[in-house]
């Protein structure tokens, strides 16, 4: 009864703060108007992934960092390596989306250093986010010479970091190199965090109309976990109250903004990472949908839910050992009940859902580690035969094929 009454108070949760509510934003006329599942795809993939599941997205990190000479640039000949996934994509019917995840490798390093001290010494050094914009510029420039829509998720976790360095939650007090940099693209721009927001969509607009660039809402921006904290209803509006107003002190109208349950499987962070209670409950699902939910009101931005862990509890191939490991997410999202809780999603704001790991040993739909179909003895009753050699069983995809087969979903008008 409690965890019943817990959910109808998440559900009903619409605490109006100061803050009024946004129009919502546009998307393109590309966007699909039904919400359209994603994974992550290298390249090669696109026409079996298609042929496979019907897809309507596929995601792609671009890496390296802009001065190491690793960069995405350098993963092809003559720098080809962008236009040729972006083509390739749309050859198969797919919209390409590249998580665009330059700035943590990129020096200056700062040794054994947390990763939030790294990205914000990069974010203020000069000659580094020179080449940074740059390098995104000649990617924008890739995607509007491959003539076809793409998404470009700007820099996950560090806006995140960003806002937990501001002061009020104002991402002008981060100082930023942007004018600084001496691009002439860039004048008159501030030198802020702000600025480096106003920087990209800047770029974006002038070499790439058909890109789409997507803000990464960072939940843990606030220092308080919705997910690992827990917290009550009043404190959760609070949260994504803060979230809201740390995005509108950009000054940047993102037209998309990414937002993600976990980088990791359920069962990875508690047996690797050391992570207790991380399997996701009923109440933890309404607590985020009444986050995003929120966030979404009072910004108007649509949300793309992303690296959304594959494993489930289901498959005999997931017995928590290294690719395998049990999550609950896409049991959730696309299990017998998956139509009605990505209905409740939709409402929400989400516009699209994107599968797959973020770190090595993670479950994959894939046969990541060419141990090809594997139904070990059951654990914790998933008891189902693998069928496929898929790292998951085979649950992804046969789960994706019937939520097609069934109709995709309209989008909330």
């Amino acid at each position: 009864m409690r965890a019943r009454g817990a959910l109808a108070s998440l559900g009903a949760l619409i605490v109006l703060g100061a803050a009024p509510a946004r129009a919502p934003a546009a998307l393109p006329g590309w966007w699909p108007r039904t919400l359209q599942l994603g994974l992550a795809d290298g390249p090669g993939g696109a026409a079996g992934l298609r042929a496979q599941t019907h897809l309507g997205f596929r995601y792609q990190y671009l890496a390296g960092g802009v001065d190491t000479g690793k960069g995405w640039e350098t993963w092809d000949p003559g720098g080809s390596f962008a236009d040729g996934y972006v083509r390739e994509s749309a050859r198969a019917g797919m919209i390409p989306v590249f998580s665009y995840y330059m700035v943590n490798q990129s020096a200056p390093g700062l040794g054994g250093n947390a990763e939030d001290r790294h990205d914000l010494a990069v974010l203020r050094d000069v000659s580094t986010m020179r080449l940074m914009y740059e390098d995104f510029r000649a990617l924008m420039q890739r995607i509007d010479a491959a003539g076809s829509p793409a998404v470009v998720q700007v820099e996950p976790d560090l806006w995140g970091y960003i806002q937990q360095a501001s002061h009020g939650d104002d991402a002008a007090t981060v100082p930023a190199a942007v004018a600084s940099t001496g691009i002439g693209d860039l004048q008159g721009l501030p030198n802020t965090a702000a600025g480096f927001a106003q920087a990209v969509l800047r770029l974006a607009h002038r070499y790439a109309p058909r890109a789409l660039l997507g803000y990464h809402l960072s939940t843990w921006g606030t220092s308080v976990d919705p997910f690992l904290a827990k917290p009550p209803p009043a404190q959760l509006s609070d949260l994504a109250a803060r979230s809201a107003r740390f995005y509108r002190s950009l000054g940047a109208a993102f037209p998309v903004s990414f937002a993600e349950f976990s980088d990791r499987d359920a069962d990875f962070n508690k047996l690797i990472r050391g992570i207790p209670n991380s399997a996701w409950q009923a109440t933890d699902f309404a607590r985020q949908r009444a986050y995003l939910a929120e966030f979404n009101r009072l910004t108007g931005l649509p949300l793309v839910l992303w690296q959304i862990p594959m494993g489930n509890r289901i498959m005999r191939a997931e017995n928590d050992t290294w690719g395998h490991f049990e999550s609950d997410q896409v049991p959730w999202l696309l299990g017998r009940q998956g139509r009605r809780h990505m209905s409740d999603y939709v409402r929400a704001g989400v516009a699209a859902l994107l599968f797959g790991g973020g770190a090595d040993g993670t479950t994959c739909a894939c046969d990541a580690d060419h141990d090809g179909i594997k139904n070990p003895p059951p654990i914790d009753g998933n008891t189902h035969r693998s069928l496929s050699a898929d790292d998951d069983g085979g649950y992804f995809k046969q789960r994706a094929r019937a939520y097609f087969r069934a109709g995709a979903l309209s989008l909330a008008p």
